[in-house]
Protein backbone atom coordinates (compact mmCIF):
# COMPACT_ATOMS: atom_id res chain seq x y z
CA UNK A 1 0.00 0.00 0.00
CA UNK A 2 3.21 2.15 0.76
CA UNK A 3 4.29 1.81 -2.87
CA UNK A 4 1.31 2.45 -4.58
CA UNK A 5 0.32 5.58 -2.61
CA UNK A 6 3.61 6.28 -3.36
CA UNK A 7 3.56 6.00 -6.80
CA UNK A 8 0.01 8.06 -7.26
CA UNK A 9 1.94 10.70 -5.53
CA UNK A 10 4.87 10.79 -8.15
CA UNK A 11 2.34 10.60 -11.31
CA UNK A 12 -0.10 12.96 -9.79
CA UNK A 13 3.37 14.97 -9.23
CA UNK A 14 4.28 14.31 -12.49
CA UNK A 15 0.81 14.98 -14.30
CA UNK A 16 0.65 18.77 -12.55
CA UNK A 17 4.19 19.76 -13.88
CA UNK A 18 2.96 18.57 -17.09
CA UNK A 19 -0.54 20.83 -17.07
CA UNK A 20 -0.48 24.35 -18.83
CA UNK A 21 -0.33 27.30 -16.50
CA UNK A 22 -3.16 29.17 -16.33
CA UNK A 23 -2.88 33.06 -18.16
CA UNK A 24 -2.51 34.70 -14.73
CA UNK A 25 0.13 32.86 -13.51
CA UNK A 26 2.10 33.59 -16.88
CA UNK A 27 1.35 37.24 -16.52
CA UNK A 28 1.34 38.12 -12.71
CA UNK A 29 5.39 37.59 -12.35
CA UNK A 30 5.92 40.45 -15.09
CA UNK A 31 3.44 42.77 -12.92
CA UNK A 32 5.10 41.72 -9.89
CA UNK A 33 8.72 43.13 -11.41
CA UNK A 34 6.91 46.29 -12.38
CA UNK A 35 7.45 45.08 -16.06
CA UNK A 36 3.74 45.61 -16.73
CA UNK A 37 0.92 47.71 -15.18
CA UNK A 38 -1.82 45.37 -16.01
CA UNK A 39 -3.33 43.35 -18.48
CA UNK A 40 -6.41 41.90 -19.51
CA UNK A 41 -6.12 38.31 -22.26
CA UNK A 42 -8.87 36.62 -23.67
CA UNK A 43 -9.07 33.28 -25.29
CA UNK A 44 -11.53 31.75 -27.85
CA UNK A 45 -12.22 29.13 -30.30
CA UNK A 46 -14.75 29.59 -33.00
CA UNK A 47 -18.04 29.17 -30.59
CA UNK A 48 -16.85 30.70 -27.19
CA UNK A 49 -14.65 32.59 -24.93
CA UNK A 50 -12.56 30.10 -23.32
CA UNK A 51 -10.56 32.18 -20.81
CA UNK A 52 -10.26 35.90 -19.88
CA UNK A 53 -7.96 36.58 -17.17
CA UNK A 54 -7.06 40.17 -15.49
CA UNK A 55 -3.81 41.00 -13.93
CA UNK A 56 -2.94 43.93 -12.46
CA UNK A 57 -3.79 47.86 -12.56
CA UNK A 58 -5.56 49.88 -14.92
CA UNK A 59 -4.47 52.62 -12.52
CA UNK A 60 -1.50 52.28 -10.16
CA UNK A 61 -0.95 55.12 -8.44
CA UNK A 62 -4.92 55.02 -8.16
CA UNK A 63 -4.87 51.37 -6.71
CA UNK A 64 -7.62 50.20 -9.64
CA UNK A 65 -7.52 47.22 -10.60
CA UNK A 66 -7.51 46.01 -14.21
CA UNK A 67 -10.76 44.84 -14.73
CA UNK A 68 -12.39 42.60 -17.88
CA UNK A 69 -13.86 45.45 -19.74
CA UNK A 70 -11.18 48.27 -19.60
CA UNK A 71 -10.80 49.75 -22.44
CA UNK A 72 -7.65 50.17 -24.66
CA UNK A 73 -5.80 52.16 -27.35
CA UNK A 74 -5.60 49.18 -29.75
CA UNK A 75 -3.68 51.83 -31.91
CA UNK A 76 -2.39 49.98 -35.18
CA UNK A 77 -4.91 47.32 -34.42
CA UNK A 78 -7.25 49.37 -36.51
CA UNK A 79 -5.78 48.70 -39.89
CA UNK A 80 -7.01 45.06 -40.08
CA UNK A 81 -10.10 46.10 -38.87
CA UNK A 82 -9.82 48.73 -41.53
CA UNK A 83 -8.80 46.72 -44.31
CA UNK A 84 -11.76 43.93 -43.51
CA UNK A 85 -14.01 46.46 -44.04
CA UNK A 86 -12.53 47.29 -47.26
CA UNK A 87 -12.94 43.96 -48.16
CA UNK A 88 -16.64 43.88 -48.01
CA UNK A 89 -16.70 46.66 -51.18
CA UNK A 90 -14.49 44.24 -53.01
CA UNK A 91 -17.13 41.44 -52.38
CA UNK A 92 -19.59 43.33 -53.47
CA UNK A 93 -17.51 44.45 -56.83
CA UNK A 94 -17.41 48.09 -55.90
CA UNK A 95 -13.51 48.43 -55.68
CA UNK A 96 -10.84 45.77 -57.08
CA UNK A 97 -7.57 45.81 -55.09
CA UNK A 98 -5.67 45.76 -58.45
CA UNK A 99 -7.50 48.87 -59.88
CA UNK A 100 -5.08 52.04 -59.60
CA UNK A 101 -6.06 54.21 -56.37
CA UNK A 102 -6.61 57.46 -59.28
CA UNK A 103 -9.45 55.64 -60.00
CA UNK A 104 -11.32 56.59 -57.00
CA UNK A 105 -9.27 59.39 -55.85
CA UNK A 106 -8.05 61.99 -58.75
CA UNK A 107 -5.90 63.80 -56.55
CA UNK A 108 -3.23 60.97 -57.24
CA UNK A 109 -3.16 61.13 -61.21
CA UNK A 110 0.31 62.21 -62.18
CA UNK A 111 2.18 61.98 -58.40
CA UNK A 112 6.04 61.01 -59.16
CA UNK A 113 8.49 58.96 -57.28
CA UNK A 114 11.98 59.94 -56.36
CA UNK A 115 14.72 59.27 -58.33
CA UNK A 116 17.75 60.78 -56.47
CA UNK A 117 17.86 62.85 -53.30
CA UNK A 118 20.71 64.73 -51.20
CA UNK A 119 21.27 67.64 -49.14
CA UNK A 120 21.25 69.55 -52.09
CA UNK A 121 18.33 68.30 -54.28
CA UNK A 122 15.46 65.86 -55.22
CA UNK A 123 14.85 64.57 -58.20
CA UNK A 124 11.68 62.87 -59.39
CA UNK A 125 10.56 60.59 -62.41
CA UNK A 126 7.01 58.35 -63.37
CA UNK A 127 6.59 56.04 -61.65
CA UNK A 128 6.47 52.37 -63.54
CA UNK A 129 2.79 52.23 -62.39
CA UNK A 130 0.49 54.30 -60.40
CA UNK A 131 0.17 52.67 -57.04
CA UNK A 132 -3.17 50.57 -56.52
CA UNK A 133 -5.28 49.43 -54.07
CA UNK A 134 -2.90 46.85 -53.11
CA UNK A 135 -0.52 48.58 -52.70
CA UNK A 136 -1.89 50.97 -50.07
CA UNK A 137 -3.26 47.86 -48.17
CA UNK A 138 0.30 46.28 -47.88
CA UNK A 139 2.65 48.99 -47.31
CA UNK A 140 4.12 48.94 -50.74
CA UNK A 141 3.07 51.77 -52.04
CA UNK A 142 6.08 54.07 -51.23
CA UNK A 143 3.71 56.95 -49.33
CA UNK A 144 5.68 58.06 -46.31
CA UNK A 145 4.20 56.84 -43.12
CA UNK A 146 2.63 60.34 -42.91
CA UNK A 147 2.30 63.62 -44.26
CA UNK A 148 3.88 66.50 -43.12
CA UNK A 149 0.49 67.95 -42.09
CA UNK A 150 -0.47 65.69 -39.69
CA UNK A 151 1.22 67.55 -36.51
CA UNK A 152 1.27 67.97 -33.75
CA UNK A 153 -1.21 64.64 -33.26
CA UNK A 154 -2.56 62.39 -36.42
CA UNK A 155 -6.53 62.79 -35.63
CA UNK A 156 -6.87 66.89 -36.48
CA UNK A 157 -7.28 66.54 -40.18
CA UNK A 158 -10.55 65.48 -41.42
CA UNK A 159 -9.04 62.17 -43.67
CA UNK A 160 -10.55 63.91 -47.40
CA UNK A 161 -7.68 66.41 -46.25
CA UNK A 162 -5.15 64.22 -44.79
CA UNK A 163 -5.22 62.11 -48.28
CA UNK A 164 -5.07 65.19 -50.42
CA UNK A 165 -1.64 65.76 -49.06
CA UNK A 166 -0.41 62.22 -49.67
CA UNK A 167 -0.87 62.68 -53.16
CA UNK A 168 0.93 66.00 -52.88
CA UNK A 169 4.11 64.44 -52.03
CA UNK A 170 5.91 62.27 -54.29
CA UNK A 171 6.44 58.39 -53.52
CA UNK A 172 9.35 57.62 -51.88
CA UNK A 173 10.15 54.45 -53.98
CA UNK A 174 8.76 52.32 -56.91
CA UNK A 175 5.35 50.80 -55.85
CA UNK A 176 5.98 47.06 -54.88
CA UNK A 177 9.76 47.28 -54.39
CA UNK A 178 9.60 47.84 -50.82
CA UNK A 179 7.82 47.42 -47.87
CA UNK A 180 7.21 50.64 -45.56
CA UNK A 181 4.99 50.80 -42.85
CA UNK A 182 2.89 53.65 -43.73
CA UNK A 183 -0.95 54.72 -41.95
CA UNK A 184 -1.07 56.80 -45.31
CA UNK A 185 -1.39 53.74 -47.07
CA UNK A 186 -4.54 52.63 -44.97
CA UNK A 187 -5.93 55.94 -44.41
CA UNK A 188 -5.98 55.98 -48.10
CA UNK A 189 -7.73 52.97 -48.76
CA UNK A 190 -10.22 54.16 -45.66
CA UNK A 191 -10.82 57.34 -48.16
CA UNK A 192 -11.83 54.95 -51.11
CA UNK A 193 -14.26 53.75 -48.88
CA UNK A 194 -15.61 56.55 -48.17
CA UNK A 195 -16.02 57.59 -52.18
CA UNK A 196 -17.09 54.02 -53.03
CA UNK A 197 -20.07 53.74 -50.51
CA UNK A 198 -21.30 57.51 -50.34
CA UNK A 199 -20.82 57.01 -46.08
CA UNK A 200 -18.64 58.60 -43.92
CA UNK A 201 -15.73 56.44 -43.34
CA UNK A 202 -16.44 56.21 -39.21
CA UNK A 203 -20.48 55.80 -40.29
CA UNK A 204 -19.26 52.84 -42.53
CA UNK A 205 -17.36 51.15 -39.48
CA UNK A 206 -20.20 51.16 -37.40
CA UNK A 207 -23.17 50.39 -39.42
CA UNK A 208 -21.38 47.81 -41.32
CA UNK A 209 -18.82 46.35 -38.51
CA UNK A 210 -19.00 46.93 -34.82
CA UNK A 211 -23.00 47.41 -34.46
CA UNK A 212 -23.85 44.33 -36.43
CA UNK A 213 -21.29 42.35 -34.35
CA UNK A 214 -21.91 44.26 -31.49
CA UNK A 215 -18.87 45.75 -30.34
CA UNK A 216 -19.96 48.84 -28.35
CA UNK A 217 -16.73 50.01 -26.78
CA UNK A 218 -15.00 50.57 -30.14
CA UNK A 219 -14.38 53.90 -31.21
CA UNK A 220 -12.48 56.60 -32.13
CA UNK A 221 -14.05 59.00 -29.66
CA UNK A 222 -14.75 57.42 -26.05
CA UNK A 223 -17.46 59.12 -24.28
CA UNK A 224 -16.58 60.68 -20.92
CA UNK A 225 -18.12 57.68 -19.13
CA UNK A 226 -15.76 55.02 -21.74
CA UNK A 227 -12.94 57.65 -20.79
CA UNK A 228 -12.97 56.29 -17.32
CA UNK A 229 -12.44 53.11 -18.23
CA UNK A 230 -9.49 53.13 -20.11
CA UNK A 231 -6.26 51.46 -18.75
CA UNK A 232 -3.56 54.31 -17.67
CA UNK A 233 -0.68 53.89 -20.25
CA UNK A 234 2.73 53.54 -18.84
CA UNK A 235 6.33 53.90 -19.77
CA UNK A 236 9.50 53.12 -17.95
CA UNK A 237 10.81 55.99 -15.79
CA UNK A 238 13.77 57.85 -16.36
CA UNK A 239 16.27 55.62 -14.10
CA UNK A 240 14.12 52.07 -15.65
CA UNK A 241 13.77 51.62 -12.49
CA UNK A 242 9.92 51.70 -12.51
CA UNK A 243 6.74 52.49 -14.41
CA UNK A 244 5.42 56.02 -14.95
CA UNK A 245 2.29 57.29 -16.16
CA UNK A 246 2.18 58.63 -19.72
CA UNK A 247 -0.27 59.58 -22.23
CA UNK A 248 -0.78 59.09 -25.90
CA UNK A 249 1.46 61.45 -28.54
CA UNK A 250 -0.33 60.72 -30.94
CA UNK A 251 -3.50 61.69 -30.30
CA UNK A 252 -5.61 65.06 -29.10
CA UNK A 253 -7.12 65.07 -25.88
CA UNK A 254 -9.73 64.91 -24.18
CA UNK A 255 -10.80 61.48 -26.44
CA UNK A 256 -14.37 62.35 -26.47
CA UNK A 257 -13.95 65.97 -28.47
CA UNK A 258 -15.39 65.31 -31.89
CA UNK A 259 -12.78 68.27 -32.76
CA UNK A 260 -10.84 64.97 -33.56
CA UNK A 261 -10.94 63.06 -36.87
CA UNK A 262 -11.25 59.39 -37.25
CA UNK A 263 -7.45 57.63 -37.88
CA UNK A 264 -8.17 54.62 -39.80
CA UNK A 265 -4.56 53.31 -39.24
CA UNK A 266 -4.42 53.97 -35.67
CA UNK A 267 -6.98 55.70 -33.89
CA UNK A 268 -9.57 52.95 -32.27
CA UNK A 269 -10.31 52.16 -28.75
CA UNK A 270 -11.45 49.10 -27.76
CA UNK A 271 -12.06 46.29 -25.23
CA UNK A 272 -11.08 42.78 -25.22
CA UNK A 273 -14.58 41.18 -25.34
CA UNK A 274 -15.17 43.28 -28.47
CA UNK A 275 -11.80 42.71 -30.74
CA UNK A 276 -12.78 38.71 -29.23
CA UNK A 277 -16.18 38.90 -31.85
CA UNK A 278 -13.65 40.63 -34.73
CA UNK A 279 -11.57 37.62 -34.09
CA UNK A 280 -13.84 34.78 -34.04
CA UNK A 281 -15.74 36.51 -37.25
CA UNK A 282 -12.63 35.74 -38.73
CA UNK A 283 -11.90 32.35 -37.45
CA UNK A 284 -15.59 31.42 -38.52
CA UNK A 285 -14.36 31.94 -41.99
CA UNK A 286 -15.97 35.23 -42.41
CA UNK A 287 -19.14 34.96 -40.63
CA UNK A 288 -20.67 34.93 -36.93
CA UNK A 289 -23.93 34.36 -35.37
CA UNK A 290 -25.65 33.95 -38.92
CA UNK A 291 -24.18 37.25 -40.56
CA UNK A 292 -21.82 36.57 -42.96
CA UNK A 293 -19.36 39.97 -43.16
CA UNK A 294 -17.16 39.00 -46.24
CA UNK A 295 -16.93 35.98 -48.25
CA UNK A 296 -14.43 33.06 -47.94
CA UNK A 297 -12.45 34.39 -50.94
CA UNK A 298 -11.81 37.87 -49.01
CA UNK A 299 -10.96 36.28 -46.13
CA UNK A 300 -8.28 34.10 -47.67
CA UNK A 301 -6.47 37.77 -49.32
CA UNK A 302 -6.21 38.55 -45.80
CA UNK A 303 -4.34 35.62 -44.87
CA UNK A 304 -2.30 35.58 -47.86
CA UNK A 305 0.99 37.34 -48.28
CA UNK A 306 1.15 40.27 -50.41
CA UNK A 307 4.61 41.56 -50.22
CA UNK A 308 7.30 40.16 -52.64
CA UNK A 309 9.78 37.40 -52.07
CA UNK A 310 12.22 38.95 -49.19
CA UNK A 311 9.98 41.43 -47.73
CA UNK A 312 7.93 41.46 -44.81
CA UNK A 313 5.50 38.96 -44.13
CA UNK A 314 1.85 40.99 -44.54
CA UNK A 315 -1.10 40.46 -46.55
CA UNK A 316 -3.98 43.38 -46.86
CA UNK A 317 -4.10 45.49 -43.07
CA UNK A 318 -2.91 42.06 -41.43
CA UNK A 319 0.31 40.98 -39.90
CA UNK A 320 1.25 36.76 -40.84
CA UNK A 321 3.00 34.91 -38.41
CA UNK A 322 3.41 31.30 -39.40
CA UNK A 323 -0.13 29.84 -39.25
CA UNK A 324 -1.43 33.09 -37.73
CA UNK A 325 -2.61 36.36 -38.48
CA UNK A 326 -3.60 39.58 -36.82
CA UNK A 327 -1.84 42.24 -35.88
CA UNK A 328 -0.02 44.61 -33.05
CA UNK A 329 -0.58 48.04 -31.68
CA UNK A 330 1.68 50.51 -30.79
CA UNK A 331 1.33 50.04 -27.13
CA UNK A 332 1.69 46.46 -27.06
CA UNK A 333 -2.09 45.17 -27.88
CA UNK A 334 -2.14 42.43 -30.20
CA UNK A 335 -4.85 40.08 -31.79
CA UNK A 336 -3.82 36.92 -33.26
CA UNK A 337 -6.23 34.55 -35.39
CA UNK A 338 -4.82 30.69 -35.42
CA UNK A 339 -7.00 28.78 -38.02
CA UNK A 340 -4.50 25.56 -37.16
CA UNK A 341 -4.98 25.84 -33.69
CA UNK A 342 -8.76 27.11 -33.78
CA UNK A 343 -7.36 29.80 -31.45
CA UNK A 344 -8.26 33.43 -30.91
CA UNK A 345 -5.90 35.04 -28.41
CA UNK A 346 -5.72 38.85 -27.17
CA UNK A 347 -3.94 41.08 -25.39
CA UNK A 348 -4.82 44.41 -23.93
CA UNK A 349 -2.17 46.38 -22.34
CA UNK A 350 -0.88 49.78 -22.82
CA UNK A 351 2.38 50.10 -22.78
CA UNK A 352 4.85 52.63 -24.18
CA UNK A 353 7.53 50.94 -24.66
CA UNK A 354 8.97 47.77 -22.13
CA UNK A 355 10.92 49.08 -19.21
CA UNK A 356 13.17 45.87 -19.85
CA UNK A 357 13.67 43.14 -22.30
CA UNK A 358 11.92 40.83 -20.41
CA UNK A 359 8.33 42.85 -21.60
CA UNK A 360 9.11 41.70 -25.04
CA UNK A 361 8.61 38.25 -23.38
CA UNK A 362 4.82 38.38 -22.31
CA UNK A 363 3.30 37.99 -25.48
CA UNK A 364 5.36 35.09 -26.78
CA UNK A 365 4.60 33.57 -23.35
CA UNK A 366 0.70 34.04 -23.08
CA UNK A 367 0.16 32.67 -26.77
CA UNK A 368 2.35 29.80 -25.92
CA UNK A 369 0.33 29.60 -22.67
CA UNK A 370 -3.02 29.74 -24.69
CA UNK A 371 -1.79 27.36 -27.43
CA UNK A 372 -0.59 24.39 -25.06
CA UNK A 373 -4.26 24.85 -22.76
CA UNK A 374 -6.38 25.37 -25.37
CA UNK A 375 -4.99 24.62 -28.71
CA UNK A 376 -5.81 22.05 -31.32
CA UNK A 377 -3.17 19.09 -30.68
Amino acid sequence: MRYLASFLFISLAGLRAEMPKPMGSVLQPYVDDKVLAGAVTMVADKEKVLDVTTVGWADIAGKKPMAKDAIFWIASMSKPITATAFMMLVDEGKVSLDDPVEKYLPEFKGQMVVAEKDAEHVLLKKPKHPITVRNVLSHTSGLAFKSAVETPTLDMLPLRVAVLSYAAAPLQFEPDTKYQYANAGINTAARIIEVVSGMSYEDFMQQRLFAPLGMVDTTFWPSEEQEKRIATSYKANEGKTDLEATTVGQLHYPLHERIRQPMPAGGLFSTAADVVKFCQMLLNGGQLNGKRYISEAALKQLQTKQTAEGLNAYSLGYQLNGSSFGHGGAYSTNMSIDPAKGLVTVFMVQNAGWRTDEGKKILPAFQKAAADRFGKP
